[in-house]
């Protein structure tokens, strides 16, 4: 049983256990399955709904389309908010995923360019103008959804150019930061080179005063043995 009034689904499982033996009750009943879609057709232009294009330039007008329990004969156009005239630009009709639509076009200058294996319906504006500036309103409807409907606006804003955006603080604060950053590398490599410097000084002065200090213990101990060896009287 599908209840899709409030955008819920309603599924009957029926479940039946292992056999018992002869005479034991078996049991085989229906569990009751209860799930909720946030939102059955949703029609989406994206996390950014607008654009700014050049005068002259060719410009994606971007939708796709979603639902939970999916489509059969999904209606759908794409309208032009002309001074509060809706104008329709396209519409077409895609029987299922894997059917692609055949599409009306009313506007000159569009092209359809998406595909009913991606839930694409986006189209292409040529060579747009200042006429062409507003909202462009995707719309779909469903009838496996009892003609669940749902829409999305896209903003389109025509310029002579692109504003150049101006950057100098940026890279103002990027050369400072990184100013920065070089000169504590190089004091630490400064810092450690130094360090590294005096510890082979200290240890090669420490070599110095081992060495120092052997060769007088040799000289003191053989100058020791040429006395004694003098004072040695000889025997008779």
């Amino acid at each position: 049983e599908v209840d899709l009034s409030l955008g819920k689904i309603e599924f009957w499982r029926v479940v039946s256990y292992p056999s018992r033996p002869i005479g034991s009750q078996v049991s085989v009943h229906a569990e009751r399955i209860n799930s909720w879609c946030s939102e059955a057709l949703e029609m989406s232009v994206g996390k950014i709904p607008f654009l700014e294009a050049v005068n002259g330039s060719t410009v994606l007008l971007p939708c796709i389309y979603s639902s939970c329990i999916g489509i059969k004969d999904l209606y759908f156009n794409w309208q032009f908010n002309d001074n509060g005239t809706m104008r329709k630009v396209c519409e077409g009709v895609i029987p299922t995923e894997t059917v692609e639509p055949h599409v009306n076009v009313y506007k000159d200058r569009v092209e359809f360019i998406g595909s009913s294996k991606t839930s694409n319906i986006s189209i292409l504006l040529w060579n747009v103008t200042f006429d062409d500036e507003g909202e462009y309103t995707c719309f779909g409807r469903n009838p496996k959804e009892k003609g669940k409907n749902h829409s999305a606006i896209f903003t389109l804003i025509v310029v002579d150019e692109l504003k150049v955006v101006d950057n100098t603080l940026t890279i103002i604060i990027a050369s400072a930061v990184g100013g920065a950053i070089g000169l504590l590398m190089a004091f630490m490599l400064l810092k450690n080179f130094t360090l590294y410097v005096l510890a082979k000084i200290e240890e090669k002065n420490k070599e110095c005063l081992v060495s120092s200090s052997g060769i007088d213990n040799t000289e003191n101990g053989l100058s020791g043995s040429k006395v004694d060896s003098k004072a040695t009287p000889k025997k008779a």
